[in-house]
């Protein structure tokens, strides 16, 4: 049986390096890699790693991806407090019955992004 060790989606963009501006400034990942022949670049931040791409199989009628990124984070009201007035807010920071504080932004591209931590994990030192 294959053994799964990590995913990385692949997000398609308009504009490849206005989506590496906002991942790379707004949200501190690092340019890993790009190709301008292949219209693609990887980018990464701690253990999280995106790709980000114009090829044309990738777009059949606009963004087609229907659901949101969730990032598991250290210190949420911290970033909160950093993003909020930097991004388009999709919904404000709140604590949820299912134990997560929470907040989610749009990207350049429109894609939601959540990001969340454990109630059990806030406040407690590294």
């Amino acid at each position: 049986m294959a053994l799964f060790t990590a995913i990385r989606p692949v997000l398609w963009t308009e504009s490849i390096d206005e989506t590496i501006t906002f991942y790379t400034m707004i949200l501190g990942f690092t340019l890993v890699g790009k190709n301008d022949d292949w219209g693609w670049a990887s980018l990464r931040k701690d253990e999280v790693e995106i790709m980000i791409s114009q090829n044309a199989y990738e777009k059949l009628n606009g963004i087609g991806f229907t659901g949101s990124f969730y990032f598991n984070v250290d210190h949420v009201d911290e970033l909160w407090e950093d993003l909020k007035a930097k991004t388009k807010v999709c919904y404000e920071i709140e604590t949820f019955e299912w134990e997560m504080r929470e907040f989610g932004v749009y990207d350049n591209n429109g894609y939601i992004l959540q990001f969340g931590q454990s109630v059990d994990n806030i406040g407690k030192t590294e």
